[in-house]
């Protein structure tokens, strides 16, 4: 469980770079300036972490449950 964390840590620190924004999001963003701009991609990396997240965590508990099998 450990590892697990860790790796989730770093992806967590790299995924701070990425820029995740559509076209109309992108046009948005730059007509709000540098600060809201920043704020509207982050608002956006965490609501496309959420469900990635839950999938990861279902995905790792059914590869626990039948690796043995």
């Amino acid at each position: 469980m450990k590892k697990t964390a860790q790796i989730l840590a770093i992806i967590l620190c790299f995924s701070a770079q990425v820029m995740a924004q559509c076209s109309l999001c992108t046009k948005t963003a730059q007509q709000l300036g540098e600060g809201p701009a920043k704020g509207l991609n982050n608002g956006i990396l965490m609501l496309a972490a959420t469900p990635l997240v839950i999938i990861g965590i279902m995905g790792f508990r059914y590869w626990r449950n039948h690796r043995g099998a």
